[in-house]
């Protein structure tokens, strides 16, 4: 697998972007990972990175974006915080992997069985943890469809909770961002939410939280976020 070079980075379009992380993804779930000497990918990129996509997801240990995605050395950005949520220091990372450093798509990546969800659907209190959850406690209150058991011990619910995270993270990094929101109102990034499921490895990605402007979708608008 060719490590990734500026003309390379130049060369693919948002929409191409998802498309390589379907397809490592889709590896990744057949056991067919890429060959790739790490060690090579070392030197090649001791001069400079060139990264097509930026992944915001959790700090579980399953869900490592290089692995779930098949990509090696130099290929992404790899954000990362418990229950993928969105903060000011977030926000400027991806700025700065997105306007500086040429990534072309941003994936906020969420996973079922997230123990962050589950501590924010039980209104846990410890330490800075407190402050953290907190982020996550609009979507608890957004979920709707469940009547009872609205705590972690009801699986239908945290699942519910992580997907309406997900998609509310994307969401505030376009509200919150300006310089991203214009690059992707220009077709220069785009941004889409995702679901890994830890039990298969397979990654779903949501079309309802897609913005990526080009042909295939016809129906962009960044206005039902305003």
């Amino acid at each position: 697998m060719k490590t990734l070079n500026k003309e390379l980075q130049a060369s693919i379009t948002p929409r191409k972007a998802l498309e390589i992380l379907k397809e490592g993804n889709n590896r990744f779930v057949n056991n067919l990972k890429a060959h790739r000497n790490l060690l090579e990918q070392v030197n090649d990129t001791r001069d400079g990175q060139w990264p097509f996509a930026t992944i915001l997801s959790c700090i579980d240990s399953r869900t490592s974006a290089e692995l779930i995605f098949d990509q090696g050395l130099g290929d992404i950005f790899s954000v990362r915080i418990a229950g993928n949520i969105v903060n000011t220091d977030i926000l400027g990372s991806m700025e700065f992997a997105c306007k500086v450093a040429g990534s072309k798509l941003v994936v906020v990546l969420g996973h079922s069985k997230c123990g962050a969800v589950k501590g924010a659907c039980d209104h846990v209190e410890m330490g800075n943890l407190t402050e953290l959850l907190s982020k996550i406690q609009p979507a608890v209150y957004q979920e709707k469809q469940t009547k009872v058991d609205r705590n972690a011990s009801n699986s239908t619910f945290v699942e519910n909770v992580a997907e309406i995270n997900v998609k509310r993270s994307v969401k505030n990094i376009i509200q919150r961002s300006f310089i991203l929101e214009k690059m992707i109102e220009n077709g220069e990034i785009g941004i889409i939410g995702a679901m890994h499921n830890i039990e298969t490895g397979e990654v779903t990605f949501y079309n309802d939280v897609e913005f990526i402007k080009d042909d295939l979708n016809p129906n962009f608008s960044l206005s039902e976020l305003s």
